[in-house]
C-alpha cells in the first residue's frame, strides 16, 4: 500500500492488505484508553500516506489531517480502536493472542475501514480539510469526552462529524441511516441507604435498611410502567445490591447501583425526578437517610437532520434499492460518539455485518468476529461522503 493508489475502489490486493491489517489488530487487542500499539500502527500508516498526524489527543487518541484545495469546509470521520475485557472463544488464526481481551464489537474493523478510506482519499481530489479521528475507550464511554476535553474541536475544527458501526444480523449491503434519537444515554445512579445497625434478635432497637431496599426495588420498577408514556423509550435496571456481612446482624447501611438508559434528555429528566421522589418518600416512611448520586456516562445519541440527509444522499448510489433504511431496530445500547454530536452536527449510521450463525453473531459475544466484506463497502461510504461534502 504505497502512493500508487488511485481514486477507484479497493482492488483485491488492496482489500487483502487491509483485511490482514484488521486481523492483525484483532489478534492484539488493547483495552480502554490504553491503546498505544494500535494508535502507533494507525499513525504510521497515515504518515506514510501524507497525513499530518497528531498523537496524544486525550490519551492515546490521534487525529490525521489532510488539506486540499482552497475550500473552507472541514469534515470529521471517527473510528474507535479499543477492545473488550472478555475471553475470545474463536479458533481461527487471527483470534486474540492476549487472554481476557477480545475485539468483540468490531472496533478493529471500524479502524481498518477508516484506514482504507484514508488510503483512497490520500491521492484523490477534494476541496477542504479532512480530519480522521481515531478514538480509544469507546467501551468505557470515556474516550470521546477525553479527546473533547483535550481540545479536539478547538484544535481540529469540524463543520460536521460522522461515524459508523457494524450491525450483526443485517445483511451485508444494507445500512440504517436514521435521523433523531438513535442510541440511548447511559447514566449510573448510586443509592446509599443509612439506617441503624443492631442485633438480629432485636430489630426493634435498629433501623433496618434491607426492607427499604426491598421496597425501593418494587417502586423503581413502576417508573417505566406507570410514569412514562408507551412511546417514551427507557430501561431502568438495578445491577448491584450490597448490604450486611453476617446472618445475625442488622447492617447500618445498604447500597444499590442502577443503570438508566433513555433516548431523549426529556425522558431521562422524568426518570431522575421520579427516582428522587421515590427516595424522599422512603426516607420519611422508613426513617432512614438516603443519598442519591447521578453520574452521566454518555448522553443519548441524536443524529442531526441535515447531516443525516447528507449521508443518505451520498450513500444511496452504493446500495441496492430498499437496502438503505431510514429506520432500524430500537437500540438501547450506548455510544460515546454522542458527546461529539453534542459539540458538532453529524450522523452515526449502521452497516449490516451479515446474517447467519457466524456474521450474525451479536457484538459483545465471545464468538463474534467482524465481517471483512465490510472493509471495501465502508471505505466506499467514507470516500463518497467526503467527496460530496468537500466539493
Amino acid at each position: 500500500m504505497d502512493a500508487q493508489q488511485t481514486c477507484t475502489a479497493l482492488n483485491d490486493a488492496e482489500l487483502h492488505a487491509f483485511t490482514a491489517l484488521r486481523r492483525q489488530i484483532h489478534a492484539a487487542p488493547e483495552l480502554g484508553g490504553d491503546t498505544p500499539h494500535t494508535a502507533e500502527l494507525v499513525a504510521a500508516k497515515l504518515q506514510q500516506w501524507g497525513y499530518q498526524v497528531h498523537r496524544g489527543v486525550g490519551g492515546h487518541g490521534l487525529v490525521g489531517v489532510l488539506r486540499k484545495g482552497q475550500g473552507s469546509r472541514r469534515i470529521g470521520l471517527r473510528a474507535d480502536m479499543d477492545a473488550l475485557p472478555m475471553q475470545e472463544k474463536n479458533a481461527f488464526a487471527h483470534a486474540s493472542q492476549i487472554p481476557g481481551r477480545m475485539h468483540a464489537c468490531g472496533h478493529d474493523g471500524h479502524t481498518a475501514i477508516l484506514l482504507a478510506a484514508a488510503y483512497r482519499l490520500a491521492n484523490c481530489p477534494f476541496n477542504g480539510t479532512l480530519n480522521l479521528i481515531f478514538q480509544p475507550d469507546e467501551e468505557g464511554l470515556c474516550g470521546a469526552k477525553a479527546m473533547i476535553d483535550d481540545g479536539l474541536f478547538e484544535r481540529f475544527p469540524c463543520d460536521a462529524i460522522f461515524a459508523l458501526h457494524n450491525m450483526p444480523g443485517a445483511p451485508v449491503g444494507s445500512a440504517v441511516v436514521q435521523a433523531g434519537p438513535t442510541m440511548a444515554s447511559s447514566e449510573r445512579v448510586e443509592v446509599h441507604i443509612t439506617g441503624k445497625g443492631g442485633h438480629g434478635a432485636m430489630p426493634e432497637l435498629a433501623v433496618d435498611p434491607l426492607p427499604v431496599v426491598a421496597s425501593l426495588i418494587n417502586a423503581i420498577q413502576t417508573i417505566k410502567s406507570r410514569n412514562l408514556a408507551p412511546e417514551e423509550y427507557a430501561v431502568v435496571s438495578i445491577g448491584m445490591l450490597q448490604a450486611g456481612s453476617v446472618y445475625n446482624i442488622i447492617p447500618d447501611e445498604a447500597s444499590m447501583l442502577i443503570s438508566v438508559r433513555t433516548d431523549t434528555p426529556q425522558t431521562q429528566q422524568k426518570i431522575n425526578q421520579r427516582l428522587s421522589e421515590i427516595v424522599r418518600g422512603h426516607e420519611q416512611a422508613f426513617g432512614v437517610g438516603i443519598a442519591l448520586t447521578f453520574t452521566q456516562l454518555a448522553p443519548a445519541l441524536i443524529n442531526h437532520t441535515a447531516e443525516t440527509e447528507q449521508v443518505r444522499q451520498s450513500l444511496a448510489p452504493l446500495f441496492a434499492p430498499g437496502q438503505l433504511h431510514s429506520r432500524g431496530p430500537k437500540v438501547m445500547g450506548t455510544e460515546d460518539f454522542a458527546w461529539m454530536l453534542e459539540q458538532v452536527p453529524g450522523c452515526y449510521f449502521m452497516l449490516g455485518n451479515g446474517e447467519g450463525e457466524f456474521h450474525g453473531c451479536s457484538v459483545h459475544n465471545p464468538h463474534y468476529d467482524f465481517n471483512d466484506e465490510l472493509i471495501r463497502l465502508g471505505a466506499d461510504c467514507w470516500y463518497k461522503l467526503v467527496s460530496d461534502y468537500l466539493i
